[in-house]
C-alpha cells in the first residue's frame, strides 16, 4: 500500500481533514472569476494571464485574462479576473 493511501485511510479512521493529514491543496472556484487556493507552497509565475502556483503535489496553473492576485498569505491566496483553465500539473515522480 503506498504512503498516500495510509494517509488517507488515517484521515478517514480518525474523522480529520484530508488536506490536514495529506498536507494537500484546497482549491476552492466561485464561477469563472475567482479562485483561492490554501496549502500552496508558493507562487513561481505571475503574469496577467497566468498564474502558476507550486503545491505539494505539483503545480496549480490558471490562465485567463486580467489575472490578478487579491492577496495572499502564507496559508491562502485568491486571484481573481476571467479565468479560463485550471489545470493540476502532478510534480511526483512516478516509479
Amino acid at each position: 500500500m503506498e504512503r498516500e493511501q495510509i494517509r488517507e485511510r488515517l484521515a478517514s479512521a480518525a474523522s480529520m481533514p484530508k488536506d490536514v493529514v495529506m498536507g494537500a491543496s484546497v482549491v476552492t472556484m466561485l464561477g469563472d472569476f475567482e479562485v483561492c487556493i490554501e496549502n500552496y507552497r508558493g507562487i513561481t509565475e505571475y503574469t496577467d494571464s497566468l498564474v502558476r502556483v507550486q503545491t505539494k503535489g505539483g503545480q496549480i496553473r490558471l490562465t485567463g485574462r486580467r489575472l490578478q492576485i487579491e492577496y495572499y498569505t502564507n496559508d491562502e491566496m485568491k486571484v481573481t479576473g476571467k479565468i479560463q483553465t485550471l489545470e493540476f500539473i502532478d510534480g511526483r515522480n512516478r516509479e
